[in-house]
């Protein structure tokens, strides 16, 4: 293992490409902690750190969590590349409503780079508009769940050209952090923008685990990091386990050649969703409680039944309809997202036109009827490993006093796994390319 990691660095192309990605991803951490014109900076960290002590937990826990902390800081970097996310996802889903966004799809390279160029501007907008709402939420003092007055009191000044510089800067910090991810991707190792979430929630790792050694004692951290542990190598088994279903190509003649005849397979994963159901639901969840905060009452008056409702049960990780909800959600979404992401009948059809076939199933309808089945199959226990895996910070929140960015579950634990592994097969390809070995012989 060592002998290998000594050849990537002694590989000259492979040193060039690891050291600008962390050069680069050593600027995307400086800009976390730099904070935005007109913010008080030592008002901030006091109001985070008491917050912190007092285990609450806001509106903004996944987005916080994905800017590495940077998001209650109101650094340059606060809103991360959650819009690059967000709009990833609108863009991708807005493929099955325009017509025109899936045939850019089929159009290869080039179509995909006119998606990729509308994927920008919706992040830039995206930015705009997620900026202005965290600053007015900063301003009216509903940031930090924290009865110390000082809490409202987080921005020097509230002219009008002040918040429109903040609100330029966070959406400057957004492009930026997009730029950088794209020249990861270009001239480093791995993909850009995963390998900045990455490093955003494995930044918060040392903190989380620190903060549980302090107010449970450390025998409950060595509980932790073991049970941590073991967590890691089931998240690693599932998301490396997949379904194959073998595929025969029948043999063609062109001229005086032969093609096909191979025998090749389709692999299922039993997680084909990935984080995405996590933070839909983690989103639709946030939504009743982002409009009860901005319907508080007046100073002297008693808040309406439904804001007390929401503000009782949707708001409290630890309630058990908040779980469940959260439980059933993730359910739901995982299969609306396989649903949209994978389409039996195009494979059937690509197959039926390359002379692929299912051994024992007819080409054409037959074919897509039976990866339909396979597919609803698999998904059933894809979607309840997301959700239990989900309800690991909440019960964690139950059991250790921890917040709610428990770092062995949830969306950290399985981005964390998926980048990681997906960055560990790039640099053994690279290493077999030049070497004829990988990392582990």
């Amino acid at each position: 293992m060592f002998n290998a990691i000594g050849r990537i660095f002694r590989t000259p192309d492979l040193r060039r490409k690891l050291g600008f990605t962390l050069g680069i991803v050593a600027l995307f951490r400086l800009g976390s902690f730099i904070p935005a014109p007109f913010v008080d900076f030592g008002n901030v960290q006091q109001c985070l750190a008491a917050n912190q002590a007092a285990g609450a937990s806001g509106l903004y826990d996944l987005v916080n969590l994905f800017s590495g902390g940077a998001l209650l800081q109101l650094s340059i970097f606060a809103l991360g590349i959650m819009p690059y996310i967000t709009a990833s996802i609108i863009v991708q889903l807005l493929r099955v409503v325009i017509p025109h966004f899936e045939t850019l799809y089929k159009e290869g390279q080039a179509g995909q780079g006119r998606l990729t160029q509308y994927t920008r501007y919706l992040t830039i907008a995206l930015g705009v508009l997620q900026s202005t709402t965290l600053i007015t939420v900063a301003r009216s003092g509903a940031l930090f769940p924290n009865s110390d007055p000082s809490c409202s009191a987080l921005i020097t000044n509230d002219a009008w050209y002040a918040i429109l510089l903040m609100v330029i800067t966070m959406t400057a910090g957004t492009g930026l952090i997009m730029w950088m991810g794209e020249l990861i991707t270009e001239r480093g190792i791995g993909n850009g923008m995963s390998l900045l979430i990455f490093t955003s929630i494995a930044a918060t790792f040392p903190g989380s685990l620190w903060a549980i050694g302090i107010a449970r004692g450390w025998d409950i951290f060595a509980i932790v990091l073991l049970i941590g542990l073991a967590i890691v190598v089931a998240v690693v088994f599932v998301e490396q386990s997949q379904r194959r279903i073998p595929v025969q190509y029948a043999k063609r003649m062109v001229g005086r050649r032969t093609y096909g005849g191979n025998n090749t397979y389709i692999p299922i994963k039993v997680n084909m969703a990935g984080v995405v159901p996590v933070i839909f639901a983690s989103s639709l969840l946030y939504l009743p409680a982002l409009i009860a905060q901005f319907n508080q009452p007046a100073a002297g008056e008693d808040p309406q039944p439904w804001v007390l409702w929401i503000t009782n049960y949707l708001t409290k990780g630890d309630h058990p309809l908040y779980m469940l909800l959260y439980f059933l959600l993730i359910v739901g979404f995982t299969y609306f997202y396989v649903a949209i992401t994978f389409n039996p009948d195009e494979v059937a059809e690509n197959m039926k036109k390359y002379g692929g076939f299912i051994p024992g199933i007819r080409a054409g309808r037959p074919t897509a009827e039976y990866l339909d089945y396979v597919l609803t199959r698999i998904t059933a226990p894809g979607s309840l490993y997301l959700g239990l895996v989900a309800l690991i910070p909440l019960i964690a929140f139950v059991w250790v006093g921890a917040n709610q960015n428990f770092p062995f579950g949830g969306a950290s634990i399985l981005i964390i796994v998926g980048v990681g592994l997906e960055t560990v097969k790039q640099i053994d390809a690279q290493l077999q390319q030049r070497h004829y070995e990988g990392l582990l012989r």
